[in-house]
């Protein structure tokens, strides 16, 4: 079984060479990827990183504002835009909103 274990560099002469032993070393990375939409919970998270020691890069993404709408993003936006269509035609008289009690009742 070929298992080695780096040692810390040896110094002779000015010299450095490493010296392995019988086990190796592995380096396994895992990477999460967090979406973070407030700053209380970025410290909040940074803190608990920073308690255990970890390393985290911050990436913020300025150009989210300018991707294209996914579907449900699309839907949503195309509901708020007839509301607020809705809301400007019954202020200027044009149509009649329902009441709740009439929404509730036929519900």
């Amino acid at each position: 079984m070929d298992r080695r274990v780096y040692s810390p560099p040896i110094f002779l002469e000015d010299k450095c060479c490493s010296v392995f032993n019988e086990y190796r070393i592995f380096a396994i990375m895992t990477t999460f990827i967090v979406n973070i939409d407030n700053k209380k919970t970025e410290k909040a998270i940074k803190a608990v990183l920073d308690a255990f020691g970890l390393d985290y890069d911050v990436k913020r993404d300025d150009d989210i504002a300018n991707r294209p709408l996914n579907k449900s993003e699309q839907v949503i936006y195309d509901r708020l835009k007839k509301s607020a269509e809705e809301i400007r035609l019954y202020k200027e008289g044009k149509i009649e909103l329902q009441d709740a009690n009439e929404f509730l009742n036929e519900l």
